[in-house]
């Protein structure tokens, strides 16, 4: 579908996820995807899903349906809903809370100690490794290596970010990487 088409789509689906469900545009905007169309003729539904956690809203003309899903990994849970009716004071104050959290992960010496070697783990980087672990698996070896020499640089990072979860923090500090390999590409 072209991507006039699309943002008619999602135009429709602001209007309508604010009056139906009382959810921020700007979340909208932010959030979802466009999958693509379900059904024919009258059931022509199109889809989007949320890109964190993959919960589903249908749009049948100016109607959208949220996709309840149930069970080991529930979506449109109520906090998923408070999530997107969020204030767009809200909304700010998350941007800058992730930004801070970014500048200070540039910034901190456990990033720029194990920079290279994260950053090796990027396939068309100058000092690709090839046949590595991935980025996500590398960066989780390196946080448990990290723990279990007990590391003060991953000991002042986890108190800074406010968790001890390795996963958590291996993303943290895979998203300086993330923009580098990016604009190093574009």
């Amino acid at each position: 579908m072209n991507p006039a088409k699309i943002n008619e789509l999602f135009d429709i689906l602001k209007a309508a996820c604010a009056r139906q469900f009382v959810f921020n545009p700007r979340r909208i905007t932010a959030g979802m995807r466009y999958v693509g169309k379900e059904g024919h003729g009258n059931d022509l539904v199109h889809i989007f899903r949320d890109a964190g956690t993959h919960s589903q809203i249908a749009l049948k003309l100016n109607f959208a349906t949220l996709r309840e899903k149930h069970g080991d990994k529930p979506h449109w849970t109520e906090a998923e809903k408070a999530h997107y009716r969020n204030t767009d004071a809200e909304i700010d104050a998350e941007i800058e809370a992730k930004q801070a959290e970014l500048d200070f992960t540039r910034n901190c010496t456990l990033y720029l100690d194990h920079r290279e070697q994260l950053l090796s783990h990027y396939k068309d980087w100058p000092g690709y490794q090839a046949g590595g672990a991935t980025p996500r698996e590398a960066a989780r070896a390196l946080l448990g290596a990290l723990f279990d020499a007990q590391d003060p640089r991953l000991a002042a990072f986890a108190e800074h970010m406010r968790s001890n979860d390795l996963e958590y923090l291996a993303h943290l500090l895979l998203a300086p990487c993330h923009l580098e390999f990016e604009e190093r590409t574009a």
